[in-house]
């Protein structure tokens, strides 16, 4: 499954409400770790079937941002039924985030 660009006037309905698990994956264009880690989501989203995947540009969600406390980035926020089941901040490897998803 690919992963999808989320738009924050999106986020209550698409992951909050979404009876589904849910990877977000939050960065900025212009965040150089972030470009590595988007390839990777990308990999494991494919493996993964379990998960819906996204991606939110934390510039254009300033809300979501305070709400969840991303200070830093890449940050990848983990939900199952709408609450915050995981979180991890920086740049990490594949399995680590598939350990995330368990």
């Amino acid at each position: 499954m690919a992963v999808i660009k989320l738009e924050e006037k999106d986020f209550q309905k698409t992951v909050i409400d979404s009876k589904k698990k849910v990877l977000v994956d939050c960065y900025a264009d212009w965040c150089g770790p972030c470009r590595m880690l988007g390839p990777i989501v990308d990999e494991v989203s494919e493996e993964n079937t379990d998960y819906e995947f996204y991606k939110l540009n934390v510039d254009d969600a300033e809300e979501i941002s305070m709400k969840y406390g991303i200070m830093s980035i890449p940050t990848l926020l983990v939900f199952n039924n709408g609450e915050l089941v995981n979180k991890s901040v920086g740049l990490i490897q594949k399995e680590k985030i598939k350990e995330l998803l368990k």
